[in-house]
Protein backbone atom coordinates (compact mmCIF):
# COMPACT_ATOMS: atom_id res chain seq x y z
CA UNK A 1 0.00 0.00 0.00
CA UNK A 2 1.54 3.73 -0.83
CA UNK A 3 2.43 6.30 1.86
CA UNK A 4 -0.42 8.61 2.90
CA UNK A 5 -3.24 6.76 1.99
CA UNK A 6 -6.85 8.57 2.80
CA UNK A 7 -10.12 6.41 2.57
CA UNK A 8 -14.10 7.11 4.01
CA UNK A 9 -15.50 4.54 5.26
CA UNK A 10 -19.26 4.40 4.65
CA UNK A 11 -21.90 1.46 5.43
CA UNK A 12 -25.07 0.55 3.63
CA UNK A 13 -26.95 1.10 6.77
CA UNK A 14 -26.49 2.00 10.86
CA UNK A 15 -25.05 -0.90 12.39
CA UNK A 16 -23.53 -2.56 9.03
CA UNK A 17 -20.05 -2.48 10.84
CA UNK A 18 -18.09 0.70 10.06
CA UNK A 19 -16.25 0.42 13.30
CA UNK A 20 -15.46 -3.17 13.16
CA UNK A 21 -14.25 -2.34 10.03
CA UNK A 22 -11.91 0.71 10.86
CA UNK A 23 -10.42 -0.37 13.06
CA UNK A 24 -10.01 -3.74 12.32
CA UNK A 25 -7.91 -2.03 9.06
CA UNK A 26 -5.72 -0.08 11.81
CA UNK A 27 -4.90 -2.97 13.33
CA UNK A 28 -4.24 -4.42 9.97
CA UNK A 29 -1.94 -1.74 8.89
CA UNK A 30 -0.27 -1.12 12.95
CA UNK A 31 0.91 -5.16 12.06
CA UNK A 32 2.60 -4.27 9.16
CA UNK A 33 4.16 -1.19 11.17
CA UNK A 34 2.07 1.33 9.23
CA UNK A 35 1.47 4.91 10.95
CA UNK A 36 -2.37 5.21 10.90
CA UNK A 37 -4.71 7.60 12.59
CA UNK A 38 -8.75 8.04 12.23
CA UNK A 39 -11.51 10.35 12.62
CA UNK A 40 -15.35 10.02 13.33
CA UNK A 41 -15.91 13.69 12.34
CA UNK A 42 -19.72 13.48 13.12
CA UNK A 43 -21.51 10.92 15.99
CA UNK A 44 -24.53 10.84 17.65
CA UNK A 45 -24.58 9.31 21.00
CA UNK A 46 -22.89 10.04 23.90
CA UNK A 47 -21.77 8.16 26.66
CA UNK A 48 -19.14 9.64 30.33
CA UNK A 49 -15.38 9.28 29.89
CA UNK A 50 -12.67 9.90 31.29
CA UNK A 51 -12.34 13.93 30.87
CA UNK A 52 -15.95 14.58 29.53
CA UNK A 53 -18.84 13.05 27.14
CA UNK A 54 -17.13 10.93 24.45
CA UNK A 55 -18.80 8.64 21.77
CA UNK A 56 -17.82 4.91 22.11
CA UNK A 57 -16.87 4.50 18.28
CA UNK A 58 -14.71 7.42 18.52
CA UNK A 59 -12.95 6.04 21.77
CA UNK A 60 -12.30 2.73 20.18
CA UNK A 61 -10.74 4.87 17.06
CA UNK A 62 -8.43 6.28 19.07
CA UNK A 63 -7.41 3.26 20.84
CA UNK A 64 -7.02 1.62 18.02
CA UNK A 65 -4.77 4.05 15.86
CA UNK A 66 -1.10 4.38 16.51
CA UNK A 67 -1.06 8.19 15.94
CA UNK A 68 -2.06 9.84 19.43
CA UNK A 69 -4.12 12.93 18.56
CA UNK A 70 -6.92 14.90 21.32
CA UNK A 71 -10.23 13.28 21.28
CA UNK A 72 -11.53 17.08 19.77
CA UNK A 73 -9.72 16.03 16.83
CA UNK A 74 -11.11 12.99 16.43
CA UNK A 75 -14.60 13.46 17.57
CA UNK A 76 -14.84 17.46 16.73
CA UNK A 77 -18.88 17.13 16.74
CA UNK A 78 -20.61 15.12 18.90
CA UNK A 79 -24.36 15.17 19.90
CA UNK A 80 -25.68 13.70 22.75
CA UNK A 81 -28.80 11.48 21.34
CA UNK A 82 -28.24 8.64 19.62
CA UNK A 83 -30.12 9.71 16.13
CA UNK A 84 -29.66 10.96 12.85
CA UNK A 85 -27.41 13.90 12.85
CA UNK A 86 -29.81 16.63 11.88
CA UNK A 87 -32.14 15.64 14.23
CA UNK A 88 -29.83 15.74 17.11
CA UNK A 89 -28.49 18.82 15.98
CA UNK A 90 -32.44 20.23 15.98
CA UNK A 91 -32.78 18.85 19.57
CA UNK A 92 -29.71 20.77 20.68
CA UNK A 93 -29.84 23.94 18.82
CA UNK A 94 -26.90 23.32 16.84
CA UNK A 95 -26.27 22.89 13.15
CA UNK A 96 -23.48 21.51 11.48
CA UNK A 97 -22.36 21.53 7.77
CA UNK A 98 -20.54 19.53 5.21
CA UNK A 99 -17.48 22.67 5.26
CA UNK A 100 -17.23 22.93 9.01
CA UNK A 101 -16.72 18.89 8.84
CA UNK A 102 -13.75 19.03 6.13
CA UNK A 103 -12.32 21.64 7.82
CA UNK A 104 -12.27 20.15 11.19
CA UNK A 105 -10.74 16.60 8.76
CA UNK A 106 -8.24 18.55 7.28
CA UNK A 107 -6.95 20.07 10.24
CA UNK A 108 -6.63 16.22 11.87
CA UNK A 109 -5.78 15.63 8.34
CA UNK A 110 -2.00 17.55 8.42
CA UNK A 111 -0.57 15.16 10.53
CA UNK A 112 1.70 12.30 8.97
CA UNK A 113 0.23 8.56 8.72
CA UNK A 114 0.40 6.34 6.44
CA UNK A 115 -2.84 5.34 6.64
CA UNK A 116 -5.99 7.86 7.52
CA UNK A 117 -9.55 6.51 7.77
CA UNK A 118 -12.60 8.96 8.24
CA UNK A 119 -15.58 7.22 9.39
CA UNK A 120 -18.65 8.39 8.69
CA UNK A 121 -21.84 8.63 10.65
CA UNK A 122 -24.81 5.69 9.38
CA UNK A 123 -25.10 5.71 5.51
CA UNK A 124 -23.95 7.22 2.31
CA UNK A 125 -27.20 9.03 2.75
CA UNK A 126 -27.30 10.03 6.20
CA UNK A 127 -28.25 13.77 6.40
CA UNK A 128 -26.11 16.02 8.60
CA UNK A 129 -28.84 19.45 8.17
CA UNK A 130 -32.16 19.52 5.84
CA UNK A 131 -29.91 19.76 2.54
CA UNK A 132 -26.63 17.59 3.19
CA UNK A 133 -25.69 14.88 4.03
CA UNK A 134 -22.42 12.61 4.95
CA UNK A 135 -21.86 12.11 1.10
CA UNK A 136 -21.08 16.07 0.73
CA UNK A 137 -18.79 15.79 3.43
CA UNK A 138 -16.40 12.68 1.15
CA UNK A 139 -17.32 14.90 -1.59
CA UNK A 140 -15.73 17.91 -0.22
CA UNK A 141 -12.97 16.03 0.72
CA UNK A 142 -12.85 14.24 -2.30
CA UNK A 143 -11.76 11.56 -0.99
CA UNK A 144 -12.08 7.49 -2.15
CA UNK A 145 -14.43 5.24 -0.34
CA UNK A 146 -14.46 1.74 1.08
CA UNK A 147 -17.93 0.26 1.25
CA UNK A 148 -18.53 -2.22 4.69
CA UNK A 149 -21.75 -4.36 3.79
CA UNK A 150 -23.91 -5.44 6.22
CA UNK A 151 -24.29 -9.09 5.69
CA UNK A 152 -28.25 -9.97 6.49
CA UNK A 153 -31.18 -9.97 4.47
CA UNK A 154 -31.53 -6.98 2.26
CA UNK A 155 -28.05 -6.35 1.91
CA UNK A 156 -27.62 -6.75 -1.74
CA UNK A 157 -30.05 -4.10 -2.63
CA UNK A 158 -28.57 -1.78 0.07
CA UNK A 159 -25.17 -2.41 -1.33
CA UNK A 160 -26.32 -1.49 -4.78
CA UNK A 161 -27.91 1.73 -3.90
CA UNK A 162 -25.16 2.61 -2.11
CA UNK A 163 -22.97 1.77 -4.75
CA UNK A 164 -24.57 3.46 -7.56
CA UNK A 165 -24.90 6.56 -5.63
CA UNK A 166 -21.28 6.82 -4.58
CA UNK A 167 -20.41 6.53 -8.49
CA UNK A 168 -23.20 9.23 -9.38
CA UNK A 169 -21.32 11.79 -6.55
CA UNK A 170 -18.05 11.05 -8.51
CA UNK A 171 -16.11 9.39 -5.81
CA UNK A 172 -14.38 6.27 -6.58
CA UNK A 173 -15.20 2.92 -4.50
CA UNK A 174 -11.73 1.30 -3.81
CA UNK A 175 -13.36 -1.33 -1.99
CA UNK A 176 -16.18 -3.73 -0.10
CA UNK A 177 -15.79 -5.50 3.27
CA UNK A 178 -18.56 -8.23 3.61
CA UNK A 179 -19.42 -8.49 7.71
CA UNK A 180 -21.77 -11.18 8.73
CA UNK A 181 -24.15 -9.26 11.34
CA UNK A 182 -26.54 -11.57 10.48
CA UNK A 183 -24.94 -15.55 11.69
CA UNK A 184 -28.18 -17.03 10.36
CA UNK A 185 -28.05 -15.23 7.03
CA UNK A 186 -29.57 -17.83 4.25
CA UNK A 187 -27.46 -18.13 1.42
CA UNK A 188 -24.71 -16.00 2.58
CA UNK A 189 -21.91 -17.94 0.30
CA UNK A 190 -23.86 -16.62 -2.66
CA UNK A 191 -25.13 -13.36 -1.51
CA UNK A 192 -20.94 -12.88 -1.21
CA UNK A 193 -20.72 -14.20 -4.62
CA UNK A 194 -23.67 -11.30 -5.89
CA UNK A 195 -21.64 -8.96 -4.39
CA UNK A 196 -18.28 -9.76 -5.99
CA UNK A 197 -19.97 -9.85 -9.45
CA UNK A 198 -22.05 -6.54 -9.28
CA UNK A 199 -20.27 -4.05 -7.32
CA UNK A 200 -17.57 -2.53 -9.14
CA UNK A 201 -14.73 -2.73 -6.85
CA UNK A 202 -12.41 -5.35 -4.91
CA UNK A 203 -13.55 -7.53 -1.90
CA UNK A 204 -10.84 -6.64 0.92
CA UNK A 205 -12.32 -9.16 3.13
CA UNK A 206 -15.47 -11.16 4.77
CA UNK A 207 -15.43 -10.72 8.62
CA UNK A 208 -17.70 -13.43 9.72
CA UNK A 209 -20.05 -12.81 13.47
CA UNK A 210 -16.93 -12.70 15.59
CA UNK A 211 -18.05 -13.73 19.68
CA UNK A 212 -16.04 -10.57 20.65
CA UNK A 213 -17.51 -7.22 18.42
CA UNK A 214 -14.37 -5.29 19.50
CA UNK A 215 -12.26 -8.17 18.44
CA UNK A 216 -10.45 -6.24 16.34
CA UNK A 217 -6.99 -8.26 15.81
CA UNK A 218 -9.23 -11.38 14.98
CA UNK A 219 -11.37 -8.79 12.44
CA UNK A 220 -7.96 -7.90 10.95
CA UNK A 221 -6.93 -11.06 9.78
CA UNK A 222 -9.77 -11.52 7.34
CA UNK A 223 -8.61 -8.29 5.24
CA UNK A 224 -6.38 -7.76 2.68
CA UNK A 225 -4.44 -4.13 2.86
CA UNK A 226 -2.93 -5.07 -0.29
CA UNK A 227 -5.64 -4.70 -2.43
CA UNK A 228 -6.15 -0.79 -1.60
CA UNK A 229 -2.73 -0.17 -3.50
CA UNK A 230 -2.40 2.13 -6.31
Amino acid sequence: MAKQKNYFITGTDTDAGKTLVTCALLNAAKQQGLKTLALKPVAAGSEQGLEGLVNRDAVLLSQEMTEALPYAQVNPVLFDAPVSPHIAAAKEGRRVSASQLAGYCRGALMKPADLRLIEGAGGWRVPINMRETMADLAVELQIPVILVVGMKLGCLNHALLTAGAIARDGLPLVGWVANQVDADMSCFEENIQSLAEMLKAPCLGIIPRLDKPTDFATAAKYLNLSLLSD
